[in-house]
C-alpha cells in the first residue's frame, strides 16, 4: 500500500521509515509520483530481491525527476538506516574501500525509493565475493534505428549458440531500448574467465552476422546493428537489475520474457510487444511468476573452451 502523501513515519516489515514528497511527480509525461514509485517497489519487492540481496549496490538518483539531471551514488549516504548492511568494495579510481548499500529486504527496497533512485545497478557478484560473478551478461544495444526488434533477433542466435553448448540462458528488456541475455553460473569461475568468454561470443556472432551484429564500442560502426556489449562483465561494472524501473518518459521496467515472446517481437517487429511499464509487471508476476528465478539458481559450467 502507498503511504499518504505529505510524507509521514511507516513501519516496513518491523523497520520505521519517514517517507517524504510523496506527491512529486517523477516521471511528468505519465503523472507517476514517488509514492507510487514507493509502492511499485513494496509490490514487486518479493521478485526483484532475490536478484538484488546480497549484492553491492549502485544507486542512480533523479531527486527532480526523469526530466532533471541525475547522479550515481556508489557509496552508501551515511544518513543510511541503522539496520541497513553495507559491503566494503575496492575502488580502482578512488584507490579506498567503497561501503556499498546492500539491500537485504523490503524495508531498503522502500529506503532507497524514497531516495528516488529510480534505477538500480548492482554488482553482477554477491558482495562476499566480489571477484565471482554469478552470471554472464550481454547487454544487446541498437545502434538506430535497429531497435528491440534487431535485438531479439540476436538474442535468439545467442540462445542457438548456448543451447549447442548445453546452457541455458535468459532474456530480459533493458527497459529502456534494448535487451539483455543472462547465462547464469553461480560457481567460482572469476571475470578472468567470463570477460574473455563473453568478448569470444560477441566477436562469433559478429563473424556470422555481421550486417547485424558489432563487438566494438565504437559508435561509428554502430549504425543500423546491435552491439553485444560484452565489456559488462567486469568486476567495476553494473547492469541494471531485473525488475528495476527506468528514468524513461514513463516508468518502464526491465522485464523479463519468455522466449516465446522474444520469437514473437522477432518475427513480427512489433516492439511495443515487450514494453512494460510498472502495473504490468506486477500484474505479469502475479500471473506468470518470476520468469528470471532460475537466474539466481541454476548452476552452470563456464566451457574451458573459448568459441
Amino acid at each position: 500500500m502507498v503511504p499518504p502523501a505529505g510524507g509521514t513515519r511507516v513501519d516496513v516489515d518491523g523497520h520505521e521509515l519517514t517517507l517524504t514528497n510523496l506527491d512529486k511527480v517523477l516521471y511528468p509525461a505519465a503523472g507517476t509520483t514517488k509514492g507510487e514509485v514507493i509502492g511499485y517497489y513494496q509490490a514487486i519487492a518479493p521478485a526483484l530481491l532475490a536478484h538484488l540481496a546480497g549484492r553491492p549496490l549502485t544507486l542512480k538518483r533523479y531527486p527532480n525527476g526523469v526530466d532533471a539531471s541525475y547522479f550515481y551514488e556508489k557509496r552508501c549516504p551515511s544518513h543510511r538506516p541503522g539496520w541497513l548492511a553495507t559491503v566494503a568494495v575496492p575502488s580502482e579510481r578512488s584507490k579506498a574501500d567503497v561501503p556499498y548499500c546492500v539491500i537485504e529486504n523490503r524495508a531498503g527496497l522502500v529506503w532507497v525509493a524514497n531516495l528516488a533512485s529510480l534505477e538500480l545497478h548492482p554488482s553482477l557478484s554477491m558482495a562476499d565475493r566480489i571477484e565471482q560473478p554469478t552470471t554472464v551478461v550481454f547487454d544487446l544495444d541498437p545502434g538506430a534505428p535497429a531497435t528491440i526488434v534487431e535485438c531479439a533477433r540476436v538474442g535468439l542466435e545467442l540462445r542457438e549458440v548456448f543451447d549447442q553448448l548445453g546452457l541455458e540462458c535468459f532474456a530480459k528488456t533493458s527497459g529502456s531500448k534494448g535487451m539483455q541475455l543472462y547465462l547464469p553460473l553461480n560457481s567460482e569461475v572469476t571475470y578472468e574467465r567470463t570477460k574473455p568468454f563473453a568478448l569470444a561470443v560477441a566477436q562469433l556472432l559478429e563473424r556470422r552476422r555481421p550486417e547485424l551484429v558489432v563487438s566494438s564500442m565504437k559508435k561509428e560502426l554502430r549504425t543500423g546493428k546491435v552491439l553485444i556489449d560484452w565489456s559488462q562483465n567486469d568486476e567495476h561494472k553494473t547492469t541494471i537489475c531485473v525488475y528495476s524501473l527506468r528514468a524513461r518518459p514513463r516508468p518502464t521496467v526491465s522485464t523479463p520474457l519468455t522466449w516465446d515472446e522474444v520469437e514473437h517481437v522477432a518475427s513480427t517487429g512489433e516492439a511495443a510487444s515487450v514494453e512494460f511499464v510498472a502495473g504490468e509487471v506486477v500484474a505479469r508476476v502475479r500471473e506468470m511468476g518470476d520468469l528470471f528465478a532460475p537466474v539466481a539458481t541454476l548452476e552452470q559450467e563456464l566451457p574451458d573452451l573459448l568459441l
